[in-house]
């Protein structure tokens, strides 16, 4: 999905050049409002000092990252659980010299 400035430029240029206006010349406001421009970059350590300024928002950044933490723990555990399942398969395939049901 295109955002409605987006749709409005594309059929906008077409629609100027059709009546021979140049609109850098002629426009240039409009010119301006429809040009894309880079986002303005946040302060360095913005949400840092945010962090340490604000009590509840600590409090908020902390029970998230402790959530998060706990997340890749889990996801991590059960990770290495499958792998030592499949080291243990593979480890009674090969005990049993089985090796064409290992196929």
């Amino acid at each position: 999905m295109s955002s409605p400035l987006a749709r409005l430029r594309v059929r906008l240029a077409p629609t100027l050049r059709a009546a021979g206006i140049r609109p850098r010349l002629r426009l240039p406001r409009l010119t301006y409002a429809l040009t894309r421009r880079p986002a303005t970059p946040a302060a360095p350590f913005a949400e840092l000092v945010c962090i340490e300024s604000d009590p509840a928002y600590r409090a908020l950044f902390c029970a998230e990252l402790d959530a998060a933490l706990h997340d890749w723990l889990a996801t991590r555990t059960a990770v290495v659980e499958e792998i030592e399942a499949a080291a243990e398969r593979l480890k009674a395939l090969i005990g049993h010299g089985d090796h064409g049901r290992a196929a």
